[in-house]
Parts: structure tokens; sequence; C-alpha cells
């Protein structure tokens, strides 16, 4: 059986009202009279109507009257014109007259001006409820708005010991059928899916979404991207070399960029793309940024098996990883030295545990250092 809690942070996509709305945020909207909550809306995809105005059809649906309700909004209502007209008109021409703001916008160049406009305008205006939860249910949301990069969430798959593959380096299989369906859901709220050398040559893994129904199975699939100074040949049977109409992407030293490898492979639609190194070490942070800027990518999950552990430490400096989630598969197995040696280390910061089948995977922000409050909005460190 799988359970989700009902974290609202963007560790919890699949399930999340607003998954389809990138590169916008996730919000949600009500209308309240009398204590009673009387019509709801939100952001359901990117373009389509915000979550205040979908919220205000609700009512009129409803045959409800938004003027002398309260609107409580998870997000600061936008005050600009963009694929769509303010929200802050739309609330005031209703003849809503309260407006309870969870959080400000992140977005530096519309901070705090919705919430002004309503103020100017004479509505009550409340910013800050339940501002945590709000600003956790955006923080990938708030990396595209202060950031040169995609949000990164790490996925680990491990045993009570820690241990993410066994002696031999197999890290198939070391949670359950269920955890594995949520994973693949993620997929398909993402734009890329990022994973090692070690994995790739290993598991020759597809790296879909597997979504055959349900409102996840018109998303597309994600990137394909892969770390490692080893390209394959051109006609290798890998996996992800054999769908033409989705890009894989190799990062990879300048000299693998320069070899004739990378160029077989870029003749068959393939992008290779040489990084700097650091310390002898791909810097993935160039990697990301190039993804956000040319691949669009907004967000990302890393995965991996034997070699997860230096992709995690490539990520983890300067707040490069913004989510964790990790299924605890219940059992022991005798393998590789365990990721999490001191098992706080996975839990600091924010999170929430589920059951996936047989296993209890926790998720939340991947270190309480990798963002922080400035200047009213939330900033990851640079």
């Amino acid at each position: 059986m799988l359970t989700w809690t009902s974290w609202p942070g963007p560790w919890n996509w699949p399930n999340a009202a607003g998954a389809f709305a990138a590169p916008n945020p996730r919000v949600g909207a009500v209308l309240v009279r009398d204590g009673r909550l009387v019509a709801e809306g939100w952001h359901k995809v990117y373009g389509g109507p915000h979550a205040e105005v979908e919220c205000l059809r609700d009512a009129e649906a409803k045959g409800v009257d938004p003027a002398g309700c309260t609107m409580y909004v998870s997000l600061e209502p936008c005050n600009h014109f963009g694929k769509t007209p303010p929200c802050t008109r739309a609330i005031l021409e209703a003849g809503v007259r309260r407006v309870v703001i969870g959080c400000l916008d992140p977005n530096p160049d519309v901070l705090g001006g919705g919430a002004d406009f309503l103020r100017q305008h004479g509505l009550d205006v409340e910013v800050g409820v339940l501002e945590r939860e709000c600003r956790d249910a955006n923080a990938d949301f708030t990396v595209w708005k202060t950031c040169d990069r995609p949000f990164v969430t790490l996925k680990l798959a491990m045993t009570l010991d820690g241990r993410i593959a066994t002696r031999s380096g197999d890290a198939r299989w070391v949670s359950g059928e269920a955890s594995r369906r949520q994973v693949y859901a993620m997929r398909a709220c993402v734009q890329a899916v990022l994973i090692g050398g070690e994995t790739f040559r290993a598991d020759n893994p597809a790296l879909t979404h597997r979504q055959v129904e349900g409102p996840l199975a018109a998303n597309p699939q994600p990137l394909a991207v892969v770390l490692t100074r080893q390209l394959p040949a051109a006609d290798a049977p890998c996996t992800v070399l054999r769908e033409p109409a989705r890009t894989a992407h190799f990062l990879t030293d300048a000299a693998g960029e320069a070899s004739a490898a990378a160029a077989a492979l870029v003749a068959r639609g393939v992008r290779v793309w040489g990084l700097p190194e650091v310390d002898g070490v791909l810097d993935i942070g160039r990697g990301l940024t190039r993804l956000r800027e040319e691949g669009h990518v907004y967000s990302l999950l890393c995965e991996g098996g034997g070699g997860i552990g230096r992709l995690a430490s490539g990520l983890r400096p300067h707040g490069r990883a913004g989510g964790l989630l990790r299924a605890q598969a219940p059992g022991r197995r005798p393998g590789r030295s365990g990721l999490f040696r001191d098992d706080r280390s996975a839990h600091e910061g924010r999170g929430q545990a589920a059951v996936f089948g047989r296993d209890v995977p926790w998720r939340g922000p991947y270190d309480r250092g990798a963002a922080r409050q400035r200047d009213g909005g939330w900033c990851p460190e640079a």
C-alpha cells in the first residue's frame, strides 16, 4: 500500500497541486466566510488562470458573492501583466475586502508589489500566515527566480544501516516496488534526471517516468543527463540513446568534449558538454547552469547507485541540492560503506516521513545551510 503524507513542498510533486505549473509557482487560494470555506482554486497549468482567478470562478459557479469574504492565498498575488492579467485587479473587482497571504513573492522583480497594491486600494492585507510552509512549498520556484540553476532533488534508496549498494556494486532493488513507482511519478514532474557514469554503465537505465495513465501521463519524458568522463560509442546499446525524440545529455571533461566519441554522439543528436574541473573534479555547478539556460530545466532529479556518493558530494557545496528524498528499506545488507554514517545528518532541516509499501522514505530540504532568509525572500546560499 502506498501512502503519502500531506507535505506540501516540492518533494511531494506528484501529489502537489501545481505540479504542472513550472516555471510558475504552485499556488492555492480559498475564500472563507463566517469561518466556512466557500470556494477554492489553484494554479493548474503554466499559462492558465492563477489560483486567485480559479478561486473566484469557483465562487461564481457556486453562486457565492466574494464581497465580504476573506481570501487566503499561499503566495502574494501578482500585480503585473504576463500570460494572464494581474490577479490583484481580479481580487479588487470581485469586492474581496481582506486578503491573507502566506508569503511574499520571492521574485525580486515583483516582491511586495501585489500586497502594496491591495493595501493602497483599501484592502486589509495580512502577510506571513504559515509563512515557512508556504515558502517550502515553492522552494524550487525560489531557486529558479534567484539562481542560475535548476532546483535539484537528490534521491537515495538505502538500507537501515545507510548502505546503497552491495559489495559488488549492485544498487538495484534496494527499495520496494511502491517506492519505485513514486520515483517514476517524480520523474514526470521534472525536466531532467541526472545519474553518474557508474550507474549508466552498470544499469543501462531508461530514466523515463513510465506513466501510462492518470494526470502525469501527458507530461514529456525528462531529459536523460549523465555525468561521466567515459563517453559511450554512438552505436552502443544504451537505452537513453534509442529514443530519437528525447535528447540525451552527457556532461564530461574538456578532453571528452573534443573526442571522436563526442563527435559521433553529437551527429546522432546527443548533446555533449565539457565541464571545467576544480581540484580534479568536474564542476557540476557549470553543468546545472547550462541545463537551466539552454535546456530550460527548472527541476532536476538526481539518481544513482554506487556512485551516488560522489554525485552527492559534488551537489552539496553551495547548496546545489535543495531537496532530499530517501527511501529507507527495512533490512540491512552487507555492502559498501553507508553514505550517512550518522543518521541525523540526513534528517537535518525540515521534512516528513511516509510509507511506500515496505519502505519508509524521508523527504525535505537536503541541507539547512542551503537556504537562508534574506531581504524578505528565501535565498539559497551562493
